[in-house]
């Protein structure tokens, strides 16, 4: 790695006083333009955006490949004319963009510092069929106040819960550290955790509507050290608590569009819909980057890349990596697909429904969004037509279901939580399904590649490349964007990007030493 070990500092206005920074490899700030390397980044997401800009801020020269025509990733977004005739824009919906995912934020701070285009929802509220609605919005952010907040104020999960629960087998739970929580619990499943712990049936949704079912997986499949760091970043370990924001805008006009024109003032070469075919290395330096054009030369190459891709562009790159490397990339699998629907309506929701709703029991249907409540486009939209937008999400939908029978279900299931929409009329809807988030079954942390790769020219970045540090989802792919950024730019002697995280040990000492007794136990 290209860091030094982290450390605890200051922590600016706004920001947990525990988060700790990873300062980058002593260097010169940049490059002189005569000297400046080329760099590929193959792949516009988040992940490739962050290495990109860490690249070209420093003064390498940046060209950026994207297969699709725009930027973002698995947040991107394309524009659709309704049968209305309005023309909006479609995506793969909402997501949570938490105080603690750091170094996103500040990527996002190279266009927007005060981060005036992301938007506050007030609460994180999760209802269950049998009525019970669980919020975070008056638990206090600090653990462990943050967990004995949220027992006094459940109403799934109280104090005899709490007394029900297996000490010390959830004791693991209060100090989660990476590296170490995937080599004592990659090998056990998330439910399989919970059970183990005792955690209460009628709360199991607290822990995989929040945690495990936002990694699109069935938690029988999921990793529970995946689980657990989830815990750590959001609930336990952070003192971020679960706020959040949203864009206050669609994702290619809130984010990626000004990001893309800064990284194009700093003179990068932005090349969308353009798909890498394979990088070959080019002697004891650099590699040529095949495209359906040609061949490329580069100095250096980042491939941000989602799971099937980076599978793609290393099964038609064969002289890459060692035999090893290229069979875990292959070994690599991808979560079970999901779909988003979004419907444009007739008539408003009841005026008293949150911007975000998990939802559990309600079949396939894991959340509702009412787009109106936070996204201007989507408020022009329900005031001119005194209507609702509102979108459904389902992770983790079987393999092999019938994909008319899951929408149709998701509407039903809308109209059973709010019932008010039953009787509107659907001006137009789209279905967005997908396959391409990373997968993390039980017991396959080790093989996964990290940023560092046999090359010392090549990088990986993603939220589905290993990385020891507490991060996920989004933060995984902008911290790994910028350790693989970090990594080439070490290597020429320059200082990269420094870096923030959620601290990467229980907050109390006493815990943790607590768990380091109980884990000697016989």
């Amino acid at each position: 790695m290209s860091t030094r070990t982290p450390r605890t500092a200051p922590a600016r206005r706004g920001r947990d006083r525990k988060a700790e920074v990873l300062m980058p490899a002593p260097g010169r700030d940049g490059f002189d333009h005569r000297d400046a390397p080329s760099v590929a980044v193959v792949g516009g997401g988040i992940a490739g955006l962050a290495a990109a800009t860490g690249l070209a801020e420093r003064g390498a020269r940046v060209t950026l490949y994207e297969r699709e025509d725009s930027l973002g990733g698995r947040l991107a977004g394309h524009r659709t004319e309704l049968a209305d005739g309005s023309v909006v824009t479609m995506s793969r919906g909402f997501h949570a963009f938490f105080r603690q995912y750091y170094n996103l934020r500040g990527l996002l701070r190279r266009t927007d510092p005060a981060l005036a285009r992301l938007t506050p929802l007030a609460d994180y509220p999760l209802r269950h069929s049998g009525g019970l609605t669980d919020s975070f919005a008056r638990v206090p952010r600090t653990p462990p106040l943050s967990a004995l907040g949220f027992v006094a104020l459940s109403p799934t999960f109280g104090w005899r819960d709490l007394g029900a629960l297996d000490a010390r087998a959830a004791l693991p739970l209060l100090d989660v550290r990476v590296p170490e929580v995937y080599e004592q619990f990659d090998s056990v499943s998330a439910a399989g955790f919970l059970a183990g712990v005792r955690f209460p049936e009628a709360a199991h949704h607290l822990a995989f509507e929040v945690f495990s079912r936002s990694f699109f997986a069935d938690p029988r499949e999921l990793s529970a050290a995946e689980l657990m760091l989830m815990f750590h970043i959001y609930f336990l370990g952070s003192a971020e608590g679960l706020l959040f924001d949203v864009p206050g805008e669609p994702f290619p006009q809130a984010l990626w569009e000004p990001l893309g024109e800064y990284l194009q003032r700093l003179g990068a070469d932005l090349r969308t819909a353009v798909a890498v075919e394979g990088v070959a290395p080019a002697g004891t330096r650099g590699a040529e980057v095949r495209t359906g054009a040609g061949s490329e030369r580069y100095d250096a190459v980042v491939l941000a890349l989602d799971t099937a891709g980076l599978r793609q562009v290393v099964a038609g790159s064969p002289g890459l990596g060692s035999a090893e490397w290229r069979e875990d990339v292959a070994a690599l699998r991808t979560a079970p697909p999901f779909l988003v629907s979004r419907y444009w309506l007739d008539r408003p929701v009841h005026a008293d429904r949150p911007g975000f709703l998990g939802t559990s029991g309600y079949g396939g249907l894991d959340n509702i969004s009412v787009l109106e409540r936070y996204e201007g486009e989507a408020a022009g939209w329900a005031a001119k037509h005194t209507g609702s937008v509102v979108e459904l999400h389902a992770y983790a939908v079987p393999e092999g279901s019938h994909r008319e029978t899951v929408q149709d279900e998701l509407l039903e299931q809308l109209w059973r939580v709010y019932p008010e929409t039953r009787e509107a009329r659907i001006v137009d809807v789209r279905h967005e399904w997908r396959a391409d988030c990373p997968h993390f079954p039980v017991g396959t942390h080790h093989r996964r590649p990290a940023v560092t790769t046999p090359h010392p020219w090549l990088t990986l970045a993603g939220d589905g490349i290993r990385c020891d540090l507490p991060v996920a989802l989004m933060e995984r792919a902008a911290t790994t964007g910028f350790l693989a950024s970090n990594a080439l730019l070490a290597g020429w002697g320059v200082r990269g990007q420094v870096l923030w995280t959620v601290p990467r040990a229980g907050r109390s000492p006493a815990l943790r030493g607590l768990n380091a007794l109980a884990g000697r136990r016989p």
